[in-house]
């Protein structure tokens, strides 16, 4: 099945660079990009791979890149857990995600760092996902040090469509999508609502989640434009993770909870706008955001009578915008193609808060502060044309960042700014039409909680605090190799390492900071992918990862660190009617200690789906973990405390179970 996408490049005629922009049709993982990418472990999604991939939640759209695994330790409406090259990346911390160029990663946010909330998002309405692993372009910034991933919405409605599904523990969900032409141009409108309650013995989700989309493209001063207002609003109950010993000693089931009130209410609203000319190109957006959440991970730990359920809240508006402008030079017969760019964002959280509670009601305040945040960056890239076969990139970035905290416990208040400069260079050679190598080396960073940069006093201890520095910086590097025919078959192979200056986080559940090591990585990543016939294709995706802390003797383990991530795929088209899906996910031992004694079991998950379709309706069944697997989606170890036990606490295992097996049906009518 051909999977359609549109990849926006420089066209080569002649032994020169065109200054026009022209729009290629290209096939997703069926077509190798050779030529087009500038490294082997990038590539692009379409929007029939989306479609054709049985997902339980719409955030795992992310694992259609190769080595990319999607968990959840929480409700449905949470963020989820991500896990790329050797990293817990817990909810975004290192991997970089936007939609129409609006950023979707949260800096300084109230449950951590990166917060990347996918659930606002409609599936139907994205036309492509490109995503590179590493940060080996001069516009990937902040959080991109493992990689990144950008969302275009659609620009051509395939067809007027309503779904409508069903499925085991109250699963309803019910999406439209459309498109009328206007005088210059198109409107696009899509809204999805979707139920839920979940397989818990004693928490009901109640998810009620809404989402909405409204879109202009059109034309406009000679360019292309698109204007897009977003909505998303969701409210759920949560099954956290649970202690071992309390499944062990009957106390719960796997599915039981130790606190029934937890959950939590979010919400997102955006208006954004882009326009593409010859050579310049703009975009701006503004977002509304609110999170407001309940958890509990250590019970009776710190509070044996009240319990030690905590709620975080998080409420902000986001302004940005970035300006890009291309041109062409040739000099010494060398072919030049230069992008110069600057980006600005700017924070404007007037709360972002950490609170005892009991049952949802609110006992003390642990920490509450006002934040202004704001990035001026600026890059410029080159792609040099020696040959048609060799072509190398380089760039480079700055990123200044300005901060201002201001704190209920005045100590933690003041100001903080930090700048970095970042170099990146790729090179790749293509042997043949079917075979290409290469090399890329970047630096990149992440941004720390602002909050941490300003800090003096610990609010849950008092004792003084260690400031963090605002920015990290992180270095890597890869080579590799693609092997393409798009009739037949796209593989590729990366051998890549990456380190990190630090490991420092704002731990949002505790409100305060913590410090760790440098860090190292590296590994191997394969990817490929077989069209056997008209009928049938493969796909096998795997990534092995080594990850320690960079001290002295190079054996303490990262926690989190996930060696292996591997899946597996098998599609046929028996008819054009029909059409199925089986996948598996493993996600191998994850390292839950820094001395490596304690892991965690692998995680093995089988998804399998069935389409039948005419032209103007079409059904599927998703039956979802095929096999009913009781592996864990998540786990931690750590200290917690249940009625009755020793004050100190037990260290135990949590985890969180990935969902029985599930089916879902849906009918779709295409108009």
């Amino acid at each position: 099945m051909k999977t359609l996408a549109i990849l926006t490049i420089g066209t080569l005629y002649s032994g020169y660079v065109h200054a026009n922009i022209e729009k290629l049709t290209v096939y997703g993982h069926r077509d190798g990009l050779i030529g087009e990418s500038i490294s082997a472990s990038s590539g692009i999604i379409g929007q029939g791979e989306i479609e054709q991939r049985p997902m339980l939640r719409s955030a795992e759209m992310l694992e259609l890149i190769p080595g990319m695994a999607v968990t959840q330790h929480s409700g449905s409406g949470k963020a989820n857990q991500y896990f790329i090259r050797g990293f817990n990346l817990d909810h975004g911390t290192d991997f970089a995600t936007s939609i129409d160029g609006m950023p979707i990663n949260m800096r300084s946010h109230g449950h951590g760092q990166g917060y990347t909330d996918l659930n606002f998002i409609i599936p139907e309405s994205i036309s492509t996902i490109n995503y590179q692993k590493g940060s080996y372009s001069a516009s990937q910034g902040d959080f991109s040090s493992a990689g990144s991933a950008q969302f275009k919405l659609v620009d051509n409605v395939k067809h007027q469509q309503i779904e409508l599904s069903i499925g085991e523990d109250n699963y309803k969900r019910a999406v439209v999508l459309g498109s009328t032409n206007l005088k210059k141009g198109k409107l696009i409108a899509a809204a999805e609502w979707q139920g839920y309650d979940g397989p818990w013995d004693d928490i009901n989700e109640d998810v009620n989640k809404k989402n909405a989309l409204l879109r202009y493209v059109g034309k406009a001063f000679n360019g292309d434009l698109s204007i897009s207002a977003m909505a998303y609003d969701n409210t759920w109950n949560s099954a956290d993770q649970i202690p071992q010993r309390a499944v062990s000693q009957n106390l719960i089931t796997q599915l039981g909870s130790l606190d029934t009130t937890l959950g939590g209410s979010s919400s997102r609203y955006s208006l954004s706008g882009n326009w593409q000319g010859e050579h310049l190109k703009a975009s701006a957006y503004v977002i509304n955001y609110d999170l407001n959440l309940y958890s509990n991970f250590s019970y009776f730990l710190n509070d044996p009578i009240n319990g030690d359920q905590f709620n975080q809240q998080d409420s902000r508006n986001i302004y940005g915008t970035t300006l890009s402008y291309q041109f062409e030079t040739k000099t010494s017969g060398i072919n030049m193609q230069h992008t110069a760019g600057l980006e600005l964002k700017h924070d404007d959280i007037d709360n972002v808060g950490l609170y005892n509670t009991k049952a949802r009601e609110q006992l003390s305040t642990v920490r509450q502060d006002a934040l202004k945040q704001t990035s001026y960056s600026s890059f410029w890239e080159s792609k040099l044309l020696f040959t048609p076969k060799l072509e190398a990139t380089a760039g480079v970035r700055y990123d200044y960042f300005d901060t201002n905290v201001t704190s209920i416990t005045a100590v933690n208040s003041g100001k903080a700014s930090d700048d970095l400069i970042s170099f990146k260079a790729s090179l790749n050679y293509r042997f043949t039409q079917l075979l290409a190598a290469y090399a890329n080396w970047g630096q990149s960073f992440h941004s720390n909680d602002a909050r941490g940069s300003t800090i003096n006093i610990d609010p849950v201890t008092g004792d003084q605090a260690e400031r963090v520095d605002l920015l990290v910086k992180s270095e890597g590097a890869e080579i590799g190799l693609r092997f393409a025919d798009e009739k037949k078959y796209n593989m590729s192979a990366a051998l890549w390492w990456l380190k990190l200056d630090s490991e420092l986080l704002f731990v949002g559940d505790a409100g305060n900071t913590e410090p760790s090591d440098a860090s190292k990585r590296y590994g191997l990543e394969m990817s490929a992918y077989y069209w056997i016939n008209d009928q049938f294709n493969i796909d096998l995706e795997a990534s092995f990862t080594h990850s320690r802390l960079d001290i002295n003797d190079n054996n303490n383990y990262i926690e989190g660190a996930v060696p292996v991530v591997a899946s597996t795929g098998l599609n046929w088209h028996l008819s054009k009617q029909w059409q199925s899906s089986i996948r598996v996910r493993h996600i191998g031992k994850r390292t839950l200690t820094d001395d490596g004694h304690k892991r965690s079991n692998p995680l093995t998950v089988v998804n399998s789906s069935v389409t039948y379709k005419q032209t103007h309706w079409k059904v599927d069944f998703e039956l979802l973990n095929l096999f009913n697997s009781t592996d864990h989606d998540i786990d931690y170890y750590y200290a917690s405390r249940l009625a009755g036990e020793p004050a100190q606490g037990v260290e135990d295992n949590h985890f969180h179970p990935i969902e029985p097996r599930t089916a879902r049906l849906t009918l779709s009518l295409l108009f």
